[in-house]
This record gives structure tokens, sequence and C-alpha cells, in this order.
């Protein structure tokens, strides 16, 4: 098993430890950013989506369009345009970038973010929608011929598309969501599934669990795993870099008058606060405090150490069937550059190294 790496990149400049500067789209960052990616050897970035920001659809074509190889993994949410429409776009763009193309399905755990969008679905509803949405999908990306669809969500006559994605059958799909619901789509749909830098334990469980799923449609899912690496020359100082961002990103939320006042509404920020309630350093070097200051609103937990003291910690998780890692810094382009030069190639080089072994033990 080999090993695959995503980064992230944001219409503007922003973290939790620094205020977004800029103006919405900005053109610049967004170019910096991509270009430090393609050269630090990352194969795909992440572009998010939430209802507020720029179409992260626009944002990936302008990123192909100022890089040669980085692929682009464009988050989704099923259900705000007609699933016919969403393939030709997808499918074009796919063709006008030579197959760099990968869709990142989020249905979405959030009620009050999914009324900004006018969804009121109950949350098992999204769900079912998000499957209907997913079969519509990939067989507009593959028909031959016009079909009908009549479905509890959509209806269709002679659907079809005259463009098709260059990678068969379909675009890579990767898919998030770690509730019940979205685990069983997951395991119907998903090519990858994506989790947040859980524990080694929790992450074990549910690979287990989808990989269930998944067998149940004779399906084996590859799986990702999202951290924010810190690095630093010595352990020691990786600490007190983990240290400062914390200070950072509390002193950003006094600025800004944040209060965590509820619990969170999605699985995978529960199961990330379940894992902070343990402690802010579990397993290798998992750190979790920057979860618990935020209430895991998104990818939060970080591994701290040398680079070889990272890469090994990464390499727990390859052991256990993660294959894909969507890493991204507190700042974003620095950071990025760094994990280009100083930790891709290293994790690359030990995967590597531990395959051939494995090869050699077989023959």
């Amino acid at each position: 098993m080999g090993v695959e790496f995503i980064g992230y990149v944001a219409a503007r400049d922003s973290s939790e430890t620094r205020p977004a500067t800029g103006p919405a789209v900005d053109v610049a960052h967004i170019e910096a950013a991509a270009r430090a990616h393609e050269a630090g050897g990352f194969d795909r970035v992440l572009v998010a989506f939430h209802s507020t920001s720029p179409d992260s659809l626009q944002i990936a074509q302008h990123i192909t369009s100022v890089t040669s190889r980085l692929g682009v993994m464009i988050a989704h949410r099923p259900g705000f345009t007609q699933p016919t429409v969403a393939a030709r776009q997808f499918a074009t763009l796919d063709q006008l970038s030579g197959g760099r193309v990968a869709i990142h399905v989020i249905t979405g755990g959030d009620d009050v973010e999914l009324a900004q969008d006018g969804s009121f679905l109950p949350k098992d509803d999204r769900y079912k929608r998000t499957d209907e949405y997913l079969d519509i999908l990939r067989r507009v990306w593959t028909a031959e011929e016009p079909f009908d669809h009549t479905g509890r969500f959509y209806l269709f006559e002679k659907a079809f598309s005259a463009v098709k994605p260059v990678a068969k059958p379909h675009l890579p799909i990767y898919f998030g969501g770690a509730s019940g619901p979205a685990i069983r789509v997951a395991a119907k749909h998903a090519d990858v599934y994506a989790l947040w830098g859980e524990t080694l334990a929790q992450t074990r469980e549910i690979v287990s669990r989808v990989s269930g799923e998944a067998a149940r449609y004779s399906r084996a899912p590859r799986f990702s795993l999202s951290l924010r690496p810190i690095l630093a020359d010595t352990e020691e100082a990786a600490w007190r870099r983990a240290a400062d961002i914390l200070d950072r990103a509390r002193a950003f939320q006094d600025a800004t008058g944040f209060r965590r006042t509820k619990e969170p509404v999605n699985a995978g920020s529960t199961r990330l606060l379940e894992a902070a309630a343990q402690g802010p350093r579990l397993d290798k070097r998992l750190w979790t405090e920057l979860s618990a200051l935020t209430g895991a609103k998104g990818n939060s937990t970080s591994l701290v150490g040398t680079p070889e003291q990272v890469a090994d910690a990464m390499l727990d998780y390859h052991d256990l069937g993660v294959s894909t890692f969507l890493i991204r810094g507190f700042d974003p382009i620095e950071d990025a550059v760094d994990y280009g030069a100083r930790l891709i190639p290293l994790v690359r080089r030990l995967v590597a190294e531990r395959r051939s072994s494995t090869h050699e033990a077989a023959a």
C-alpha cells in the first residue's frame, strides 16, 4: 500500500491562529498556495465548502490553471445542485485539467449552516438524499445512453452527459462523515473514507466498521486521515511551538469574541472531543488541546515532534490501513513548504522501504 498526500488551499490566508486577510477571493494567495503544494510534492489539495464561502468548484478550476500536476479534491455538498448538472461540471473540469479532479462528499451535520442554503431535511433524510444523489452522479459519469430515474428525491427523464471524466470508471469519490447513516452511505459509494486525526484505537475501530459495512457491497475503500503536523528540529522545540500555537489560538478567540456555547453537532467532532477528554497528549505524539479549545469544529489534532518522529507516528496509522494523509498547518503556505521539504519525502521513503522489506520477506 502506497501513500498519498493531500494539502489544503483556502480562498484567502487564515487559520485558527491568524485572522483572515485580503479579499474573500484572494487570487494571489490561491496561486501562491497552489504552487507551494505542487512544488512540495503533494498529490492533491482540498478545496473546502461552507455555506458562506466562495464556490469551491471555481477555486479549484483556478488552482488547476496555475499548476501542471497538482490534483484537486473538491468538497461538494449533495442536494444543492442537481446531480446531473454537478456531474457535467466535475467531468468538464476533469477534462480541462487533464484528469486531476476528485470529489469530496460532505453531507453536512450543522443544521444552522445547512439552513443558510435552504436545506431543512432531518439528518437521516440528508444521507438518504446523498445516497440517491451519488447513485445518479456515478450513473451520469458512466452511462453510454440516456436513462430515466425515479427516486424519492430526484426525477429525471433521458438524463445524459456528453462529457465524461478522464478517470475511469468515474472520478474518485472521497467521503466524510462518522455517524451511522454516514458510514452506511460511505460503504456503498466511497473510494476513500476520510476521518479526522483520531487516536490509534479510534482509527482502528472506524476502519474496521467502515470495512465491514463496505464488504456487504463487495467493496474495499481506502482510508484518509487528517492531521495538523507541528514540526521542529527537536522534540522540545516542537512542543514549545505547539504551546505557542495554543496561546495564539486563545488570543485570536478572545479578540473575536468566540465562545464555545454548545456541544458539537456532528459525529466527527464528538469523536475528537472524546479523544481530547483522555488527555492533551495521546499515543506517541497526538496533541488534542486545540480540539478541546475550538470544540473540534474541524481538523484540529496534531502530531508534534521532529520530522522523523512525526513520520514514525504516521506509519502507525499507515499500518492500520490509512493510505492518504491530509495535512495542513497553522501557517498555511509556510507549513506546506516545510512539509514538502522535510516530511513528505521522509514518509514516502519509509513506506517504500517497508513495502520493499515486506516483498522480500514474502519472496
